[in-house]
């Protein structure tokens, strides 16, 4: 399995391109694929910088990747309020490598009953 996509969700035309061509990818070399956009970028170095649309509409334009290519989908979340309606739209949640030890967020993303994507930051890794 492959997760790919756009590192944050800039408009859902482009997100939709870009989830086409994936599938494409998909089907020609017979791997599964995962679409991932974020709807928020929270760990960018400006404050100024684009971050993304935010939950509700990146959720949105995540369930219409999802409807018009038949690919599952995959979002990071950064708050334990967001694993319940992010599970609603995705098939798959991510914790950011930052965020990996934050218990509640883990457990919030574990109850909803997805698979839970828990990238692994080098920070973690052992000695």
């Amino acid at each position: 399995m492959v997760i790919a996509g756009p590192c944050v969700l800039e408009s859902e035309e482009l997100a939709l391109a870009i989830a086409e061509r994936l599938k494409l990818l998909s089907e020609s070399l017979r791997v599964p694929m995962v679409f991932k956009g974020s709807f928020d970028k929270a760990n960018r170095t400006s404050v100024e910088s684009y971050r993304g649309p935010g939950l509700e509409a990146g959720l949105a334009i995540l369930e219409r990747v999802k409807r018009a290519t038949g690919l599952p989908v995959t979002t990071d979340i950064h708050e334990a309020a967001q694993a319940a309606p992010v599970a609603e739209v995705c098939d798959l949640l991510q914790v950011p490598a930052f965020l990996a030890r934050q218990t509640d967020l883990l457990v919030a993303a574990a109850a909803t009953g997805r698979p839970v994507n828990v990238k692994k930051g080098q920070f973690m890794a052992p000695g």
